[in-house]
């Protein structure tokens, strides 16, 4: 007779087949014409190892789940899954960067996908937002500092922001709680493998302990 559990597959989003608990990383990815060229290629090839690395660990198959939002315009390329059905978009680069829409779409899709998770009985770690922009917003974005600072305070998601070369800081520094990063060069695919490490470290731990995290040196310029 086979055990019930080897029946299950790897990463199902199906609640009852995969009752574990949920790590949540949602990407706010800048795909404005600014991205287009070496930029928008190598931020592919990131989403593409960020997906291959968690899909490499049968923990974080059955945990961590992906949703994407591009913007430029603001799209929802891949709403929340496990690793198994997130399918690596290929994102281009068209029109301007409505990063204050993007962010406040995005934070709903969170607070919506925790009211899912309470309402099906299934555990949750601290959400992820991981923003990455290489220019500044086009629309009105003031209302985001008072939505990521109230999150952050509240423990509600982890707010991170990600400045490509050309990106204002000044202004990244103002939306996010946290001190912003810049990345190195086009270390995108490095970038992601920490990012997935990171989700990896975090899905093997127990909701609400707090997970020590590898410095992001290697992608960020520190």
């Amino acid at each position: 007779m086979t055990d019930s559990f080897e029946q299950i597959p790897f990463g199902t989003d199906n609640f009852a087949d995969n009752p574990e608990p949920r790590c949540p990383c949602l990407l706010l990815l800048d795909t404005s014409y600014s991205m287009q060229g070496a930029p928008i290629e190598a931020l592919n090839k990131g989403l593409i190892a960020y997906k291959d690395e968690l899909s490499a660990d049968s923990l974080a198959m059955k945990r961590v789940e992906t949703a994407l939002v591009s913007f430029g315009p603001t799209q929802v390329e891949n709403d929340f899954c496990t690793a198994h059905d997130f399918d690596p978009p290929t994102l281009e680069p068209k029109g301007y960067t409505p990063m204050g829409e993007a962010i406040t779409q995005g934070l709903e899709m969170i607070r919506q996908r925790k009211e899912t998770y309470r309402q099906n009985g299934i555990s949750f770690y601290r959400p992820w937002v991981f923003l990455i922009t290489d220019g500044e917003p086009t629309d009105e974005w003031h209302h985001t500092t008072a939505l990521i600072e109230a999150g952050e305070n509240s423990k509600a998601f982890a707010f991170f922001a990600v400045g490509v070369d050309g990106a204002n800081m000044e202004i990244l520094k103002q939306i996010s709680v946290r001190e912003p990063l810049k990345l190195d060069g086009l270390k995108f695919k490095a970038l992601f493998i920490w990012l997935s490490n990171s989700m990896k470290a975090v899905s093997q731990s127990v909701p609400g302990d707090v997970v020590a995290i590898k410095s992001p040196e290697g992608w960020a310029e520190v």
